[in-house]
């Protein structure tokens, strides 16, 4: 089956799914079927496959004007569709030149700004890497991060800073810190990237048991209401000793997705989902499926799917 005749399915089997869903899904950045490569094309096209979010993609620069802003806020609104953003990748905030540390902070600084005017109120970001010391990357990360905070609010900007859960064991970004952050600065939540859990972990963080203890952990500091704002990535993912190696499709991975869709159903999670498979819509539109048939079969399926 070809690849839009497996989207068109796909798309066709959520829809005929009815549910109060409480999880959003979408994907990071523009899907491959859109018509055109812009963000209006890809809002527009979000909404014609029957997803429900898409992040706009940031990563290499922050180069969206105020008039092309205008437009993007516009057409998700018009479509019903939730924004967020990622922010650059060449940001780390725990950099020995203190040159890169500011350039990292204005990049994260722009981002918020173009996102707050798209009306996207997430905005992801890669905070650093550890430099052999992971508890002194944690007081400099924080101090920046504090710092950019407090720009976000003095600015007026209606952003949450997400700083995500990162895949290799040398980058600044395990689940504990992350939240530890979130917990500690007001205007920061983390970004929860369970594929990134997965490879960090070596393989871990993938049953039933380890996604209800990453809930558990964020319920525990950040309180339930936390659990009805998460901002989610998805993917398959391959890894190595030392973590991430490069993203997968979900049917080339090992990764459980079935089963933290049941968690997530079964704890009511509120939130959304971004997919950061090569197959961007396909594997959206199925963890959408997937969700919604969870959520339609009841908090039953979870025993079948426990070893």
């Amino acid at each position: 089956m070809g690849l839009y005749n497996r989207i068109a399915r796909l798309s066709s089997l959520a829809a005929s799914l009815t549910s109060d869903a409480l999880v959003l899904f979408g994907t990071a950045g523009v899907p491959h079927s859109a018509k055109a490569r812009s963000s209006v094309a890809g809002i527009t096209r979000i909404r014609a496959l029957g997803l429900d979010a898409m992040e706009l993609l940031f990563v290499r620069r922050v180069a969206m004007g105020k008039e092309t802003a205008h437009a993007v806020r516009r057409a998700a609104e018009e479509n019903r569709v939730r924004l967020s953003a990622h922010a650059p990748y060449y940001i780390n905030l725990n950099s020995r030149d203190p040159d890169k540390v500011t350039a990292s902070r204005e990049r994260l600084l722009a981002a918020a700004c173009v996102a707050a005017a798209c009306g996207a109120r997430n905005v992801v970001f890669h905070p650093a890497f550890y430099h052999h010391d992971p508890a002194a990357a944690y007081e400099r990360v924080k101090a920046q991060l504090v710092r950019v905070a407090r720009q976000v609010r003095d600015e007026g900007l209606d952003v949450c800073l997400r700083p995500e859960t990162m895949g290799k064991p040398s980058q600044f970004g395990e689940l504990a810190e992350t939240v530890r952050l979130s917990t500690e600065i007001d205007g920061v939540s983390p970004c929860i990237d369970f594929g990134h859990l997965h490879a960090r972990s070596g393989g871990g963080v993938n049953r039933y048991a380890e996604f209800e203890a990453v809930l558990d952990c964020i319920q525990e500091s950040l309180g339930r209401e936390a659990l009805q704002d998460m901002h989610m990535h998805v993917q398959g993912i391959a890894y190595t000793s030392r973590g991430e190696q490069r993203h997968l499709d979900l049917s080339a991975a090992d990764f459980r997705y079935e089963e933290l869709l049941q968690v997530l159903v079964d704890r009511g999670v509120c939130g959304t989902i971004i997919c950061e498979s090569p197959s961007l819509e396909e594997d959206a539109l199925l963890l959408k499926r997937t969700y919604l048939l969870c959520t339609a079969q009841g908090e039953s399926s979870s025993k079948a799917l426990v070893p």
